[in-house]
């Protein structure tokens, strides 16, 4: 197998679950370029991924099946070997065939599934393991349908960034918010989980509030590129508290290495969560009880000593999260941030 297309093309954080996976695949065969097909929002961090060669730009259609003719016609020019599609949907499955990509694998689900020559049966929506096990569970099998015996999967972190580098960043914050050295940066991101809920602003307010009271903290508050009205909100509510904002306008790889100077990033199940996860830095992240939305599912990235989980003991719908007793889990943020 000489070119390999690898297809992650929904949101940030499904992605950035996807990187054990791709880098398991390039550890086995490191002479085969891997493509990545990725939407347009999410190239500059397949860019910083080390095992992905190449991007192609998932820019959707109005119509599916025109859609599905102009991806096959992109992918179809790169004379791939093998397509492994660890998000499944029926588009790309298509656009694969058309394409007549040799070897098209992914899971044995949906309508999808027609247009695969090579299936795996997963039951994703049963979340019994976490979605990165799923992913790398794929590159397994077409690792074994080669003959070969796949290799184990690395350990964190799978996003790197120069340590020197992100000491001067540090630094720097530091400085120009005239924030002590020995305080502790804890990040906030309130932010939209996509389609999973999260915690109301007034809980995160609670949990920093608490939190401020146990040690020499400083919160940072992130906001994506739309998200700065919330985080304002946010900090209204804390105005007692030291904080300050961080408004993402420069793009996912200025984030991502301000995201690697923090200390912990507490979050709702997002994109900036995954990340932190793949960051290998401190997280506590706020799940819903919903089965396909779970903590066990979503887990991210980081080693097992520095993740902390909060989701409500039973799914109640809209007002699911607001069941989180909110003292509880700042006792255990606090432990975690004295270890």
């Amino acid at each position: 197998m000489e070119k390999i297309l690898v297809i992650r093309n929904d949101k940030l954080g499904d992605f950035m679950l996807a990187w054990p996976a791709i880098s398991l695949l390039k550890r086995q065969y490191p002479d085969t370029c891997i493509t990545a097909l990725v939407p347009r929002y999410t190239r500059p961090v397949a860019n910083l991924c080390p095992w992905i060669d190449g991007v192609i730009i998932d820019d959707q259609h109005e119509s599916t099946l025109a859609d599905a003719l102009h991806l096959s016609r992109l992918i179809r020019s790169e004379r791939f070997d093998a397509s492994i599609s660890l998000f499944s949907e029926t588009r790309t499955a298509l656009a694969v065939w058309l394409a007549r990509v040799p070897v098209r694998l992914g899971p044995a689900t949906k309508l999808a599934q027609v247009f695969l020559n090579r299936r795996l049966r997963q039951h994703r929506s049963r979340s019994d393991k976490p979605e990165y096990e799923y992913n790398t569970d794929l590159v397994r099998y077409f690792v074994e349908l080669q003959g070969d015996e796949p290799l184990s999967v690395q350990a964190p972190p799978f996003l790197q960034f120069d340590p020197d580098e992100v000491t001067r960043k540090k630094r720097v914050y530091l400085h120009e918010q005239k924030i002590d050295d020995d305080r502790k940066l804890v990040f906030i991101h309130a932010g939209s989980g996509g389609s999973a809920n999260n915690l109301s602003l007034q809980q995160f307010a609670e949990l920093a509030d608490r939190i401020d009271q146990a040690g020499r903290f400083h919160f940072v508050l992130t906001a994506g590129p739309d998200e700065l009205g919330p985080t304002n909100a946010l900090s209204a509510l804390i105005k007692n508290t030291r904080h300050s904002i961080y408004h993402s306008t420069e793009g996912l790889v200025k984030f991502s290495q301000f995201i690697a100077i923090c200390d912990l990033f507490i979050s709702g199940s997002t994109g900036p969560l995954h990340i932190a996860g793949a960051l290998n830095v401190p997280t506590a992240a706020f799940y819903p009880a919903r089965q396909s939305a779970t903590s066990l599912r979503w887990r991210t990235l980081n080693e097992e000593s520095i993740r902390i989980a909060f989701s409500p003991e039973n799914f109640h719908g809209e007002n699911d999260m607001q069941t989180i007793d909110m003292a509880c889990c700042a006792d255990r943020v606090i432990e975690l941030l004295r270890r």
